[in-house]
This record gives C-alpha cells, structure tokens and sequence, in this order.
C-alpha cells in the first residue's frame, strides 16, 4: 500500500498512570480517511500525540510520507495539519490578523484559499476570535488546516460538541479534501455516525491495544451480532465469534460473517450491527 502515514509497533509507558500504549500499528494509505475509535482513556489521543512527537515514544516507528520523522523534519511536518478539539489561536485576533501572522508561519500559505473558505463557513473576519461560538472556532481551525496545501489532516475529536448540521457541512469538507488521492485523513472522533458517513477503514483500540482494523464497509455490511439463548450460544465454537457478552436473559456475540453464520444457524437472529454496538462489545464483552 501507498501510505501517507505508517506506525509500527509503536509503545508509550506511564508507569505511573498504569497505561501503556502497546505494540500499536496501523497504516493511512493515500486517498482515504482512517477513524481511530475508543473509548475514553483507551489511547487515542496518545497515540495522535505521539505521532506528532508531542510525546516522545518509547520504541517504534512512525514514517510520514515514507520517511522517519523526527525533530528535524520540518518540510515534512508543512505537509501535516492538525486541529484538536481545543482552540490554540490567540482569542484576541481577528481571523484577518490571525491570517497574517499564519503567514509567516507556513510556507506554503495560501492567502485566498483561507479566504474563500471563511466565506463559505460564514465566519466575519473582522471579529475577535473570542466572540465566536464552538462551531465557528471549530470551523476557522479547519480553515486553517486547509489553506497551508497539508496533505495529511489529522484530527482529535475535532467534530466534538457540534451541531448536527455543522458536523454534516465539516463531513463534506473532509470528503472533498481526499478527492485529491494524494491526500489522507486520520479521524478521532467517539461520534460513530461520523465515522460511518465518511471513514474507509476504522481502528478500534482499547486500553493502548488495537482490537480491531477493518475496512468501515466489511464491518457494517458482513460483521454481524447474534442475540440467542444460553443453551444456543453454548454449543457455538469459539472460532464462530470474536466476543459476546450476556445481556438480561440472552447472550450477544459479533460474527465477522452475518450471512455465513445466518446459513449455518437458520434458527438464531442475526442483526446488522454499528460500530458503537462493535465497540462495547470488543471492549465490554469477553473474548
């Protein structure tokens, strides 16, 4: 694969806080938008800060653009833009202030692109930055994201706290950014349905492990979850499931293949499934 962004077995200890990330890797190939999702405290904001060599790593590898980075790969670090779910800009600039102190930060600064993209999020350029809502603040950093020719967005919970009708303009944004194939996204959100709408592949981890990487298409139309009895689940082999948990008088277990399953066992229900109830049940269930 053509990967914009690599990590291999990347580990981060805090032996006081009794959390590691553990052997992490997964790939952002070119053209595609990856969504990292767990949840809180599972490692997903360690492992953006990681990459982005906010915090230093133990051992393993991270490569952007095929290269190693480190701390002096500046022309790669051009290419990255990232936006988090807090506001770092100076609150007491104007978006038209903010614009010319950013363009002496970023060589590649495209003056007009930052405009028009005000324009289209409605966002008054000559307001202090403070007087705007989440949803503005929210948008002017994506703006900002985009107007520095970066080819690979990464964002932490960026669509957080938004309106429905925000989160949808954002989703579009991200969605014209990768029609550019040499483009990428990687996308932390815990709002599922975002995921869903735009994401082609979802890394799921838990507690600084990755359960799960799987293309978002074969984990909502083939992954599949049973609802049967006790007496039904326990003559199942282990093989046929990859976790279950008892909820009330049933048993719920994921099947990577609903249909396969479905055909073995005409009598069992099989529902399609979402990656919310796939997250409980990878990390709530048992294996």
């Amino acid at each position: 694969m053509d990967y914009i962004l690599e990590v291999q077995n990347l580990c981060k200890t805090y032996p006081d806080k009794n959390f590691m990330l553990n052997n992490i890797s997964f790939g952002v190939n070119k053209g595609t938008i990856v969504g990292l999702v767990g949840k809180n405290g599972a490692g997903k904001s360690t492992t953006i800060n990681t990459i982005l060599n906010i915090i230093n790593k133990d051992r393993g590898v991270i490569k952007l653009f095929g290269k190693e980075i480190s701390d002096a790969e500046i022309d790669v670090r051009n290419d990255i833009a990232v936006v988090f779910d807090n506001i770092n800009f100076n609150e007491e600039l104007t978006p038209k202030k903010l614009e010319k102190v950013l363009s002496e930060v970023y060589k590649n600064w495209d003056k007009e692109a930052f405009y028009q993209l005000l324009s289209r999020f409605d966002i008054p350029y000559d307001k202090k930055i403070k007087t705007f809502s989440r949803g503005m603040t929210m948008k002017l950093s994506i703006g900002v994201a985009l107007s520095h020719k970066a080819r690979l967005l990464i964002l932490d919970e960026a669509t957080a706290g938004l309106d429905p009708v925000v989160r949808e303009e954002i989703l579009d944004i991200f969605l014209e950014f990768i029609e550019d194939e040499n483009n990428a996204i990687l996308l932390s959100s815990h709002i599922s349905s975002d995921l869903e709408k735009v994401a082609d592949y979802i890394v799921f981890i838990d507690n600084g492990t990755i359960i799960l990487n799987e293309t978002k298409d074969r984990l909502l139309y083939e992954y599949g979850i049973v609802r049967m009895k006790q007496k039904d689940f326990e003559s199942l082999d282990k093989a046929e499931y990859i976790a279950f948990r008892k909820r009330g008088l049933q048993f719920e277990a994921l099947v990577s293949n609903k249909k396969q399953f479905a055909k073995k066992y005409p009598d069992v229900v099989v529902d399609n499934t979402t990656i919310d109830e796939m997250l409980a049940l990878l990390t709530k269930g048992e294996k």
